[in-house]
């Protein structure tokens, strides 16, 4: 192996972990409690919209906006008709999110064990740009990674065979010499897998470390 190619949002980067602190501060300072049954539910609503991103049906502000529709009505609270006031609720989400963004602990351990044995290092994420590198750079891990792809510059989202090849080709290797990690066996594995790199499936719930996965090169 020459490269290796990280997921981003629950590979390297808490996701989950952040929005659910995110949501249950947001919805508390609205007024509400923030049962687990309203983070499940935002959970739910992003699950269902940002696929329409990544599908290019909405830009990445509207699947916000898109979001803040399907889940307003569920805090009983009415829904601005105005996408600028749409935006601004939104903020109130998003900054308790930036707030919680936290890497993994064992992500930077895996960052530096692939740069110690000379990998180069990419990430590879559906997502918006600006967001993502942002994310990097908040959990102190952008300065350790060559490369970093999204779907929206690349016009295409994972498992596009695109997204794989050209984070390989901006890597200077080859498919065949690049080990993929990520938490989506679909988006991360088999899709990569597919286009010929090597992939590992990393999946927490049953223990399974970024530093082990790895160690098994």
């Amino acid at each position: 192996m020459k490269a290796v190619i990280f997921d981003l949002d629950d590979t390297l980067f808490d996701h989950s972990g952040s929005a659910e602190l995110a949501v249950r501060a947001w919805v508390a300072g609205l007024g509400l409690a923030p049962t687990d049954e309203l983070v499940a539910q935002w959970v739910a609503v992003e699950d269902e919209v940002y696929p329409r991103f990544l599908a290019g049906e909405l830009t990445h502000q509207e699947q916000r906006r898109e979001r803040l529709r399907a889940f307003l009505p569920i805090l009983g609270l009415p829904v601005p008709v105005a996408d600028g006031e749409l935006d601004e609720v939104f903020i109130g989400y998003l900054t308790q999110y930036k707030s919680s963004w936290t890497a993994f602990p064992d992500a930077r351990p895996a960052l530096e064990v692939a740069r110690g044995n000379g990998l180069r290092i990419g990430v590879l994420t559906n997502g918006n740009p600006v967001q993502q590198n942002a994310k990097l750079a908040a959990i102190g891990l952008a300065h350790l990674i060559d490369v970093v792809r999204t779907s929206e510059e690349l016009g295409v989202s994972k498992p596009d065979p695109l997204t794989y090849l050209s984070t390989c080709e901006a890597l200077g290797v080859e498919p065949g010499e690049t080990l993929m990690i990520g938490d989506n066996l679909e988006l991360d594995v088999l899709g990569a897998r597919a286009v010929g790199l090597v992939a590992r499936h990393l999946d927490r719930s049953v223990g399974h470390t970024l530093p082990e996965l790895l160690d098994l090169l």
